[in-house]
């Protein structure tokens, strides 16, 4: 960590990196601090950021189905419905306002498409996760959803940038 104490500064010091917080499938997490949040592995599944520029806290959550309904699982943050209502109060819990706060998606490709009708996972799941979103009255900035490529994300818990990977394009950053 970088310390200012007065005295001039040298060609040897360290800047530290933010610490990176790593978020599975199906779990969700919340920084205060300058950290980052990464996921990967995001095919049909969504990843969603949200960040709260007044209060500084940032959280990402990596949902896999669209909704909980007639699923007694027991695991919020493996559904967009209530993933992204579990992520939202894990923010306000950490001093976020809901007037405040601003998502990013990333996710929802159709990898492997097996229905025989209607729409894929992928796009079931960034449907849900707007209209979730849009319930909760939090905006939509910017996303990257759909394709047939996998993702990986990075979440800058300091500016609120999403950072996505994918293996057939350059990175984006929303």
């Amino acid at each position: 960590m970088k310390v200012y104490d007065g005295s001039q500064s040298t060609d040897d010091e360290q800047t530290a990196e933010p610490e990176r917080i790593k978020v599975g499938i199906a779990e969700y997490k919340t920084t205060t601090d300058d950290a980052v949040l990464t996921t990967s592995g995001l095919g049909s599944c969504i990843g969603v950021g949200i960040y709260d520029e007044v209060s500084g806290v940032a959280g990402l959550v990596h949902v896999m189905l669209p909704t909980a309904d007639d699923i007694d699982d027991g695991n919020r943050a493996k559904f967009a419905d209530s993933g992204v209502e579990a992520l939202v109060e894990a923010l306000e819990a950490a001093g976020g306002s809901r007037r405040s706060m601003r998502a990013k998606i990333a996710g929802g490709s159709d990898m492997l498409d097996f229905s025989e009708s209607g729409s894929s996972i992928g796009a079931r799941n960034a449907k849900q996760v707007r209209a979730t979103l849009e319930e909760f009255g939090i905006p939509l900035e910017g996303e990257d959803v759909g394709g047939d490529h996998g993702r990986s994300l990075k979440l800058d818990a300091g500016t609120g940038d999403l950072v996505v990977k994918s293996a057939n394009a350059e990175s984006t950053t929303l």
